[in-house]
C-alpha cells in the first residue's frame, strides 16, 4: 500500500471517529432540549403572573419603594450578562457578550457606571482575558439552571440596587441573555428588571385594555412590595436563565449537526481520493508487470 493511501485512510478513520462524537452531542442536545423547553414553559406563567400583581401593586399605591422609583439622574448600573459554561454551541455565548457589550456602552455614553455580573465560565473567561472587572460571577449550571441558582444570583442583585450608590449600589439593574423562540431561532435580548418600569410591564404582565385589579394593603403596600420584588427578580432571573439554556442546548444540536455533515462530506471526499489513489497504485503495478514481462521476453528473444 502506498504512502498516500494510508495517509487517506488514516484520515478517514480520523474524521469517521469524530463523526461518531459529534452525532453523540447532537443527540444529547435534541434530548436536553425536550426538558429545557418544558421548564420554560412552566415558568413563563409563573413570572408573567407576579410580574402582573407587581405591577397592581405598584400603581395601586402612593409608595415610594427603592425597587420601583426612578432616580432623577441615575449614575450607575448593574449588568447581568448570562452565558455557557461549554462551548461547541456555535455563537451562543458571543452572540450573547456583543449584546452585553453594546448595552454597556449605551449605559456608559448615558454617563452611568457599569457593574458587571456574569453567569456560566465563558462570560468569565471573556472579561477576564481583557482584564476587565467582574462584581460576582457563577459558574457550574447553566446547562441545567435551578431556582436555587436564580435566587442565589438574585441576592447581591438586589442588594446592589437597595444601597447607596456612594457605598456601592446601583441604580438600575439589566440582564442580556438569549431568548428561545424556536428551535431554528435564538436571539439575544436585553431588559431591564429595576426599577420596575411600570408602563413595560404591565403591558407584558396583562392583556390590551385589562384593568388591574384593586387591592388592600396588609400591613402596607411597602411591606408587600418588599415580599414581593425580590420574587419577581428571581422569577424573571430564573426564566432567563432557562431561555438561556434551552437557547444553548438549540444552539450545541445546530452546531453538532452541521459539523457532523461537514464530517460526512470529508469523508466521502477522502474516500474518493482513495479510491484514485488505489486505482493509480493498480495501474502503476500493471505496467510495472506488463513492463516487467516484455524485457524478459526480449531478453529471451535476444538470447535466442
Amino acid at each position: 500500500m502506498g504512502a498516500k493511501l494510508r495517509v487517506y485512510k488514516r484520515r478517514i478513520r480520523s474524521v469517521t471517529a469524530t463523526k461518531k462524537i459529534t452525532k453523540a452531542m447532537e443527540m444529547i442536545a435534541a434530548s436536553r432540549i425536550v426538558k429545557a423547553q418544558r421548564q420554560v414553559a412552566a415558568s413563563t406563567p409563573y413570572a408573567s403572573e407576579l410580574t402582573r400583581a407587581v405591577t397592581a401593586v405598584a400603581t395601586g399605591s402612593n409608595t415610594q419603594h427603592p425597587l420601583t422609583t426612578e432616580v432623577a439622574k441615575p449614575t450607575r448600573a448593574a449588568v447581568l450578562l448570562i452565558t455557557s459554561d461549554r462551548g461547541l454551541a456555535g455563537g451562543y455565548s458571543s452572540n450573547a457578550i456583543k449584546a452585553a457589550e453594546r448595552l454597556t456602552e449605551r449605559l456608559r455614553g448615558e454617563g452611568k457606571e457599569v457593574d458587571s455580573y456574569i453567569v456560566g465560565r465563558k462570560g468569565v473567561s471573556y472579561y477576564a482575558f481583557r482584564e476587565r472587572k467582574v462584581t460576582e460571577s457563577w459558574t457550574g449550571f447553566t446547562d441545567s439552571p435551578t431556582y436555587a441558582d436564580a435566587k442565589a444570583i438574585a441576592g447581591p442583585l438586589i442588594a446592589a440596587v437597595q444601597k447607596d450608590t456612594a457605598e456601592g449600589g446601583v441604580d438600575e439593574l439589566h440582564i442580556v441573555f438569549t431568548e428561545f423562540v424556536s428551535m431554528l431561532t435564538q436571539t439575544p435580548i436585553e431588559d431591564r428588571l429595576l426599577p420596575l418600569s411600570l408602563g413595560k410591564d404591565a403591558a407584558e404582565g396583562t392583556g390590551k385594555g385589562e384593568i388591574l385589579p384593586l387591592f388592600d394593603f396588609e400591613p402596607s403596600a411597602e411591606d408587600v412590595l418588599d415580599a414581593l420584588l425580590p420574587r419577581y427578580v428571581e422569577s424573571r432571573i430564573y426564566n432567563a436563565l432557562l431561555q438561556a439554556a434551552a437557547s444553548k442546548h438549540a444552539a450545541t444540536r445546530r452546531a453538532m449537526k452541521s459539523a457532523t455533515d461537514n464530517a460526512e462530506e470529508l469523508i466521502k471526499s477522502l474516500s474518493r481520493l482513495a479510491n484514485a489513489a488505489r486505482q493509480a497504485e493498480i495501474t502503476q503495478e500493471i505496467s510495472e508487470i506488463v513492463g516487467g514481462a516484455s524485457a524478459l521476453a526480449d531478453a529471451t528473444a535476444g538470447s535466442d
